[in-house]
């Protein structure tokens, strides 16, 4: 009874419950956004910290696919989970990314996308619906999570 309160109240308080696009998080300036900004695209969602070890390996990979596909309507959008900013700046410095970066350093996003552990990524088709999502980056996978990618793409 307690876990239908708390979905009721959140819903009511405008937060959203589940993984969607309808989620407000921080852009680079500190200004909040919707990821609603990129629906209509397929979107690939991916959680992480600058102390996730598996996070460095994704984001070469996030960059190939993003250069890759961007013109087909592929957005990757990677959403910092550090409370500490510079902790996510320096990161960055050290592995760049060449795709959206957001931040959410009060968690509430990822907790609504219920993280079973770093990084978490979430696929959602150009509806905005969430199609897939994989927990960790497994670079021997890295074809079947393109090849996911291209199938949405294509529909």
């Amino acid at each position: 009874m307690k876990k239908i309160w708390l979905l009721l109240s959140l819903m009511a308080a405008g937060v959203q419950a589940a993984p969607s696009l309808d989620h407000q998080v921080f852009n680079a300036q500190n200004q909040a956004v919707s990821l609603s900004e990129f629906k209509g695209k397929v979107v690939y969602v991916d959680f992480w910290a600058s102390w996730c070890g598996p996070c460095r390996k994704s984001f070469p990979w996030m960059n190939e696919i993003q250069t890759k596909y961007q013109d087909q309507g592929l957005a990757v959008v990677a959403i910092n989970l550090d409370t500490d900013n510079e902790l996510a700046q320096e990161f960055l410095k050290q592995v760049p990314a060449n795709f959206s970066v957001r931040f959410n350093p009060e968690g509430d996003v990822a907790r609504s996308f219920d993280l079973l552990g770093m990084p978490s990524s979430f696929m959602f088709n150009r509806q905005g619906q969430l199609v897939q999502h994989h927990v960790g980056f497994y670079a021997d996978k890295a074809a079947e999570y393109e090849q996911e990618l291209v199938n949405l793409l294509k529909e």
